[in-house]
C-alpha cells in the first residue's frame, strides 16, 4: 500500500527535482504524485533567469514571493514582486519567462500537470 502522508522539507526536496515538489513527475503511487496541479519550491540565486520563454502555455499559475525581488515576464508586460506575498497569476496560453533580481524564494502552484515544459 503506497504511503497516503509525506513529511518533508521544501528546502531539502526541492534540491532533488529541480525545485519541484509535487507533480506528474513523480513516481505513481507517490503522494506527491499529481496530474492535477504542479507545486515548486523556486530558490534562485541573483541573476538567475530561464533559459528560454516558456511558448504554447497549456497551464494557468501562480506564482508567490516568498522573499527576494523577482521579475515575471509577460507578453507586453513585467510584473516585479518585490514584497512578501506579493502574486501574479496568468492563464493558460500565457507565455513567459522569469529574472531573479536578487537572491529569492518563490512558491509557484501550476495546473494541471502536465509534462513538456523543462528545459534542457
Amino acid at each position: 500500500m503506497p504511503e497516503s502522508v509525506y513529511v518533508g522539507s521544501a528546502d531539502e526536496d526541492a534540491a532533488g527535482d529541480r525545485g519541484w515538489l509535487l507533480g506528474h513527475f513523480k513516481p505513481a503511487g507517490d503522494v506527491r504524485h499529481s496530474d492535477d496541479v504542479e507545486i515548486k519550491w523556486g530558490v534562485h540565486r541573483r541573476g538567475d533567469e530561464r533559459a528560454q520563454w516558456v511558448t504554447g502555455e497549456k497551464r494557468t499559475a501562480l506564482l508567490v514571493l516568498i522573499s527576494g525581488r523577482f521579475r515575471v515576464e509577460l507578453p507586453g508586460r513585467s510584473v516585479l514582486l518585490t514584497k512578501r506575498g506579493d502574486y501574479v497569476v496568468w492563464s493558460h496560453g500565457v507565455d513567459h519567462s522569469w529574472y531573479a533580481e536578487e537572491e529569492s524564494v518563490v512558491l509557484t502552484v501550476r495546473w494541471p500537470s502536465v509534462p513538456g515544459y523543462a528545459v534542457a
